[in-house]
């Protein structure tokens, strides 16, 4: 007898919690279920992942919660809210509508036994094997779709490339796909996300925390395991990913194996970016539209906070409506959705919603805007002299402004810059900030996906990563093939090519674009957001900061870089400027 597997009908719904869900290794994974009262059988929305099912939104996340309801209220309307869970749907809200909620606590975190081993190959094996036990269960459709944000999207790009029988739609909600280039390591530069994240989110419910971790609101079982194990045995049943990322400066097996086939993925996709999350959630989903082999792919882009859209009655309504389309087959109008819906974003966090056909959009104005070294302005025309420029890496930078805006100009889309550097040392972190300032060159921020103050967009690579993949690269998205460092000659320039992040922002008349080149993280003005509740500083990047000193001891990186410009070869960001006509 299963003595955690417990059936019970409340609030409308049968619900299954702890269900076992064998593995192809005898391992036993634990499933909460979410069902409709009425006969099936009934399409499945499935997610995986390590937050823990029990533990509630409201608890673990309480910064964010306040936040959603005081943006969006009616995210918590027509519920009871006891069963919201950080970054997946409401059952209350999907379970009436004839979907079964169905939430695997992943190897090793929550309920789950197991070695936590997060983004692994086994992680996305076990999903694989959910999708296919959900598939053929006598309360199932045969059709699942995956749905959720951040990890419960990143990890649904690798099942996909497995191709499970039973996956119908997939619903990548801000979802990171490239866990080098967007996670561990932005532009070859240790990024301390994962640090911080894997303590507060992930340490936090491990399993086998037991009695020593949070306990369920609804059920008072412990959220992460009915044993309480010792801390050194918490440690042996887990893999050391920080250190794995921080002792892998290069592309290898590790990094390939988390990282998906996008050739290989076929499924009905709609991918949800957000503008605001430059340092994890936006270019996957960029990619991850641009590049899958699916026929059936719908990309969004939004902005305003990680968790906002998601449960917003936008979002929701969206995320119904495709669903709706593959798992039920009901007529939602999913049939008229354009290819590509992008908010378009004006100062003052005004979105305008736009249908497009693709991405980048069709009748894109790519734009150079010239860097010039006497007055580090940013000009349209090339630069009449040559010369350089210097600045100091543990400062503020360099800053080159454009002229005030003669009218309206939209950007949206994928950026790029070409530069000619060198250091006074073997290497050189370029941190590039693409700014926007108003008349009186106050510098105008907005709120990211996981930061209340950003800029518009940000740019990382170390010079010793510059080495271009030819085959993959594009003038406004440059791959860097991370898996050789050529190391600079102090002094010497070379040449490099800066992804920065897609963005959108229709910068008014009057106004100013400005280019920052630092040489560490950029700060809106030194202080912290100081949000009630938050988990980490929010000064201008959010968790993705750049400054572990193994990373980048200071006899490399405190020094002095400089830009070269000659009017040979010029130094110029490329813009996707959106013309007002393109017919």
């Amino acid at each position: 007898m299963d003595e955690q597997h417990k059936t019970e009908t409340r609030d409308g719904m049968i619900v299954e919690w702890d269900a076992p869900i064998a593995m192809d290794d005898g391992l036993v994974l634990r499933a909460d279920i979410f069902r409709p009262t009425t006969l099936g059988p009934h399409p499945v929305i499935i997610s995986y992942g390590p937050y823990a099912k029990g533990l509630a939104f409201q608890e673990g996340f309480k910064s964010a919660w306040l936040r959603l309801l005081k943006d969006h209220p009616e995210a918590a309307d027509g519920s009871s809210n006891i069963y919201q869970n950080w970054e997946l749907v409401d059952p209350e809200k999907w379970v009436p509508e004839g979907y079964v909620c169905l939430r695997v606590d992943s190897r090793g975190a929550g309920r789950s036994p197991g070695h936590l081993d997060v983004w692994s190959a086994r992680e996305a094996r076990d999903l694989y094997l959910c999708i296919e036990w959900a598939g053929v269960q006598p309360w199932s459709n045969g059709k699942v779709g995956i749905n959720g944000i951040s990890y419960y999207a990143m990890n649904q790009w690798q099942v996909a490339e497995l191709k499970p029988p039973h996956l119908a739609a997939m619903c990548a909600w801000e979802g990171a796909s490239d866990y080098y280039r967007e996670l561990a390591r932005h532009g070859g530069i240790l990024c301390g996300f994962m640090q911080s994240w894997f303590g507060r989110q992930i340490l936090s419910v491990q399993h086998g925390l037991g009695d020593r971790g949070p306990k369920s609101q609804v059920t008072q079982l412990p959220v992460a395991g009915p044993t309480t194990m010792t801390q050194a045995q918490l440690a042996n049943n887990r893999a050391r990913c920080v250190e794995e990322i921080a002792q892998r400066p290069l592309i290898d097996d590790y990094y390939r194996a988390r990282m998906p086939d996008f050739s290989k993925i076929d499924v009905p996709l709609l991918s949800a970016a957000n503008w605001g999350g430059q340092g994890l959630h936006s270019r996957g989903n960029f990619e991850g539209f641009d590049r899958a082999a699916s026929k059936e792919k719908w990309l969004e882009v939004h902005g305003r906070t990680h968790f906002s859209h998601f449960y917003s009655g936008y979002g929701a309504d969206l995320q119904k409506r495709f669903f709706g389309h593959f798992l039920k087959g009901d007529d939602t109008g999913w049939e008229k959705q354009p290819r590509v819906l992008v908010n378009v974003r004006h100062p003052g966090e005004k979105f305008m919603p736009r249908a497009e056909s693709e991405w980048p959009l069709a009748g894109t104005q790519w734009t150079k805007l010239f860097l010039d070294p006497v007055t580090t302005g940013l000009y349209r025309d090339p630069p009449q002299m040559d010369g350089t420029v210097t600045w100091d890496t543990t400062g503020k930078g360099i800053t080159f402004m454009s002229w005030p805006l003669p009218e309206a100009m939209e950007i949206t889309g994928p950026l790029a810059a070409h530069l000619t550097v060198s250091s006074k040392t073997a290497d050189a972190d370029l941190f590039l900030v693409l700014r926007v300032f108003d008349p009186q060159y106050k510098e105008v921020v907005f709120v990211g996906a996981n930061d209340p103050r950003m800029a518009i967009s940000y740019g990382w690579l170390r010079a010793s990563h510059r080495k271009l993949d030819p085959k993959l690269s594009k003038p406004w998205r440059p791959w860097h093939t991370h898996d050789e460092r050529q190391p600079l000659t102090p002094g010497a320039p070379v040449d490099v090519e800066v992804e920065i992040w897609p963005t959108s922002i229709v910068i008014p008349a009057g106004w100013h674009l400005g280019l920052s080149l630092r040489g560490k993280d950029y700060e809106v003005d030194g202080t912290d957001a100081a949000l009630p509740h938050a988990p980490y500083p929010m000064k201008g990047v959010g968790p993705f900061t750049h400054d572990d000193p193994t990373d980048r001891p200071p006899a490399i990186f405190h020094t002095e870089n400089t830009l070269h410009i000659t009017t040979k070869n010029p130094a110029f960001v490329l813009l996707p400027v959106i013309p007002k006509d393109r017919s």
